[in-house]
């Protein structure tokens, strides 16, 4: 098995809570009023360091959509998904991007995060 290099972000940075690697930059961060099963959930333009599950379809509040598990490529705990695919119009400025449950997240903008008050939802059904 080969040597495991992860992506090393300068400044403020959003990370794995678990292991600390290093996941996205506030610059990344495009919205704080998502919500899931656990909880809040940001949604990113870009996230490094995480591997991508299995695409599978799930009925969320705002939508059917196609989306794959995203883990941490350190230490292996799911941290949210990604979008591939929506199928409602509206909803198609998702596709490509990341939510990262606030729960599995630590850093940011401050250095621990606050709850965020939830404006808007994409839990599972």
């Amino acid at each position: 098995m080969g040597r495991l290099c992860l992506i090393h972000l300068d400044g403020k940075i959003y990370s794995c809570r678990i292991c600390h690697s290093h996941l996205a930059t506030p610059g990344d961060l495009m919205a704080k009023n998502f919500h899931c099963r656990h909880g809040t959930a940001y949604l990113f333009k870009t996230v490094v360091n995480v591997g991508i599950g299995k695409l599978e379809e799930r009925q969320m509040t705002t939508g059917l959509h196609t989306v794959a598990d995203i883990y941490c490529i350190c230490c292996r705990k799911i941290l949210g998904w990604k979008y591939v695919t929506a199928q409602v119009n509206d909803q198609k400025y998702k596709e490509g991007k990341f939510i990262l449950e606030r729960k599995m997240i630590a850093g940011g903008e401050g250095h621990e995060l606050r709850d965020e008050e939830v404006l808007g939802s994409d839990g599972d059904e």
